[in-house]
């Protein structure tokens, strides 16, 4: 059993999980935000108990979608399981909102004031095994993944409502992107859009940069706005849409993959 896959005695559970790991097919799905779990060791981070259960803390229905993915697309999944609050995975450590001090207009007091040691064990405890963990899913993939990361948004932000119902996020490597935003008239009636309701400038395309770019994955980040996602068969129809999307994406990008099944 590798380090990343054991109970880390700090957090005490496994700060990331793979599933679908034997799956072989083109694509390795991510979802750095699966987890609203606060590990007991720290606390309530002097929040209600609502503030911990919202989306601050995690991506609602980021998961299930993921979940659902996965087993459409015959392709592993790495999925996060601390909150984002106590450590952002998509989010190096030298970045202020890898601890964040506050999230929308909520203070995150019980990250203020963390020492140099705090947080050096934070990213040890959770950052350094999620990122390992994926490394390792890329390096022995059967065939270079496509990296398709996971996560949602919400309909109102600071009290301004979001135009965006599915964002289609990139890098500086837009060819899955500008493939998914051509084609998707044909799949869905959502409103699609490039680099909404983030973009690269505030910093979400981390796990892109990290493990997609220097290994030449072709690689897409999603975000679902996250009413569309808000029970078991709307995460499903969602997830049974995108996984159309990207497959007719990935085919007229030209690039050779082989779905699974083929060639066995």
């Amino acid at each position: 059993m590798t380090p990343q896959n054991k109970t880390i005695q700090g957090i005490g559970q496994a700060p990331v999980e793979v599933l679908n790991s034997a799956a072989a097919g083109p694509f390795l799905l991510v979802c750095e935000h699966a987890s609203r779990n606060i590990p007991p060791q720290f606390g309530d981070l002097g929040l209600s108990d609502a503030a911990r259960e919202s989306h601050i803390a995690w991506d609602p229905g980021a998961l299930a979608v993921a979940r659902h993915l996965s087993e459409l697309l015959a392709s592993p999944l790495v999925a996060g399981t601390v909150s984002r609050l106590i450590y952002d995975c998509n989010r190096p450590p030298s970045a202020a909102g890898a601890m964040p001090l506050k999230s929308e207009d909520t203070e995150i007091t019980g990250n203020q004031n963390l020492t140099d040691q705090q947080r050096q064990h934070r990213v040890e405890q959770i950052y350094l095994p999620f990122t390992a963990k994926l490394t390792e899913a890329i390096a022995t993939a059967a065939q270079p993944p496509v990296l398709v990361t996971i996560h949602s948004f919400t309909k109102t932000f600071l009290g301004a409502d979001r135009a965006v119902e599915v964002g289609i996020l990139h890098d500086t490597d837009k060819r899955l992107a500008d493939a998914m935003l051509a084609l998707a008239p044909d799949h869905s009636d959502l409103r699609m859009l490039r680099n909404e309701p983030y973009g690269p400038q505030d910093g979400v395309t981390y796990t892109l940069q990290r493990h997609g770019l220097p290994n030449g994955l072709m690689n897409v980040m999603i975000e679902v706005r996250n009413d569309l996602i808000a029970d078991g068969t709307a995460q499903k129809e969602i997830a049974t849409m995108l996984a159309g999307l990207i497959k007719a994406a990935l085919a007229q990008t030209g690039t050779p993959v082989r779905m699974a099944g083929e060639g066995q």
